[in-house]
C-alpha cells in the first residue's frame, strides 16, 4: 500500500510539474506586454491539453497567456519586457532617452532615432508609474 501512494505522489507531482512549464509566459518571456495579434498555436495547444488533464491548471495558463500577451506570436513587431526598459526611468518618473535607445538597441537591436524632433512623446499616466513603482513628479 505505501508504494501505492508513492506513485500516485510521484505521478501527481509529475503531472502538476509538467502543467506549470506548459505556460507561454515561461516558454516566451519576450512576447509579454502584447496587446493583440494571432494566437501561436503552440502555446494555445499546450495550455488546451492542460485543460484536458487539469482544468483549473489549464485555464489559469491560458489566463496568465492572455493577460500577459505571451499567447500571440509576435507579428513581426518588436517587444521588450516592461521591468528591463524600468532602467529608463528616473526617480522623477522622467524617461532617459540615452539608456532608452541602449536598452532598445541591446535587446531587439534597432537604432531608433529617439532625438528625432519629429518624435512625438505622450506622458504616462499616474497608474502607469505607480506600476514601475515611481512616483508623479509634482
Amino acid at each position: 500500500m505505501r508504494s501505492h501512494s508513492r506513485v500516485i505522489g510521484g505521478v501527481l507531482a509529475l503531472s502538476l510539474t509538467t502543467q506549470l512549464t506548459a505556460c507561454g509566459t515561461l516558454f516566451f518571456p519576450d512576447r509579454r506586454g502584447q496587446i493583440e495579434g494571432r494566437i501561436d498555436p503552440l502555446v494555445a495547444g499546450l495550455d488546451a491539453i492542460g485543460i484536458l488533464f487539469y482544468v483549473i491548471p489549464g485555464l489559469i495558463a491560458f489566463g496568465i497567456d492572455f493577460a500577459t500577451g505571451a499567447i500571440y506570436l509576435p507579428n513581426d513587431q518588436y517587444s521588450i519586457a516592461p521591468e528591463k526598459l524600468r532602467d529608463a526611468v528616473g526617480e522623477d518618473g522622467r524617461i532617459d532617452q540615452v539608456r532608452l535607445k541602449a536598452i532598445v538597441l541591446q535587446e531587439i537591436g534597432l537604432d531608433l532615432p529617439l532625438d528625432d524632433p519629429r518624435l512625438i512623446q505622450h506622458s504616462g499616466s499616474i497608474e502607469q508609474l505607480a506600476a514601475l513603482g515611481l512616483r508623479a513628479e509634482a
